[in-house]
């Protein structure tokens, strides 16, 4: 398992920061943290990063505890802070290759244009980073986090700043990271978008508790034993209401409705029983609850109804 953490305790200052988080990545794997401001999303990274070392619990990155051996675990991990800094006197060739010295790395002028080219940057740009845009800031330092080969990023609102053109831009360099290299990639954010592009498992803090933890696919599906459409229709269905066997009415209003079909029954011999018996079908949509809907339930205290905690 690339990062496990079990009930981990985090106190500053005495006062209770993190109460019991849990967190389970797999190898492959991009992870969504989530939760409200205050929940505890960066502490938990700082747990991981080895920035702070935990009260209680059990933790282990790629293997390591980062308490105990840090250095193994910090050569190995890229990060992006929500608020990264740079020297804004150096131009970006001369601090990523500065940055790469730190890992004992001696970096090609054309292998620091390539990386500089990977997210969206001009290699030849010699300007100060100091009068450069957030959004280019954030891309730089996206550069910094992959200068060392990675096998693990670990990303704070990594798309922060950027408009929709960057941030999809971003997006298909951590799918071709993570899919052609295996780079697993742990990331926070707010933009509940990014997760649904990325993200084939997501866990959600809040108040310093994870309370819900799972696969995308299983927290946004209303019943793993049957799938929801909505259908429109052409005229309303007076005295057509009689569904066979494994079907059933959700809700009905207008010219909408929503079924439930058991996941045993092919949905194309259905929607041509439903024709037959006078429904005047015109469309067919999938239903299934959305990640907003998910994310809501969990921090009002719904998660039982939307999800679960799975180690």
């Amino acid at each position: 398992m690339l990062i496990s953490v079990t009930n981990a305790r985090l106190s500053i200052g005495g006062s209770p920061i993190l109460e019991e988080v849990n967190l389970h990545m797999d190898e492959g794997e991009i992870y969504g943290l989530l939760g409200p401001n205050g929940a505890g999303k960066s502490s938990t990274l700082s747990l991981l990063t080895a920035l702070r070392q935990r009260d209680g619990g059990e933790l282990s990155v790629m293997g390591y505890d980062p308490t105990v051996e840090p250095g193994i675990v910090k050569r190995r991990l890229g990060v992006l802070a929500e608020n990264a800094g740079f020297y804004g006197w150096m131009s970006a060739p001369e601090y990523l290759r500065w940055f790469a010295e730190l890992y004992g790395r001696e970096t090609t002028r054309h292998e620091v244009g390539d990386l500089l080219i990977r997210v969206g940057l001009d290699p030849d740009n010699a300007a100060p980073i100091g009068v450069w845009s957030r959004g280019m800031k954030q891309r730089l330092g996206l550069a910094r986090a992959l200068v060392n080969e990675p096998a693990l990023l670990i990303l704070d609102e990594p798309t922060n700043g950027l408009d929709p053109q960057g941030r999809r831009e971003i997006h298909d360099l951590l799918l071709d990271l993570n899919r052609r290299q295996g780079v697993g990639i742990l990331f926070c954010t707010h933009i509940l978008d990014d997760v649904t592009r990325l993200c084939s498992r997501i866990g959600i803090i809040h108040q310093g508790r994870t309370v819900l933890e799972g696969e995308t696919g299983a927290l946004t599906c209303t019943n793993p034993n049957e799938t929801r459409y909505r259908l429109s229709v052409a005229t309303p269905l007076a005295g057509k209401m009689l569904l066979p066997d494994g079907m059933t009415l959700i809700e009905g209003v207008g010219l909408s409705y929503v079924l439930a079909l058991k996941n045993h029954l092919a949905p194309e011999i259905c929607w041509r029983m439903l024709m037959a018996s006078g429904w005047e079908i015109v469309e067919i949509r999938r239903e299934e609850r959305s990640l907003e809907d998910v994310y809501i339930a969990a921090v009002k205290g719904e998660s039982h109804d939307s999800g679960h905690i799975d180690n």
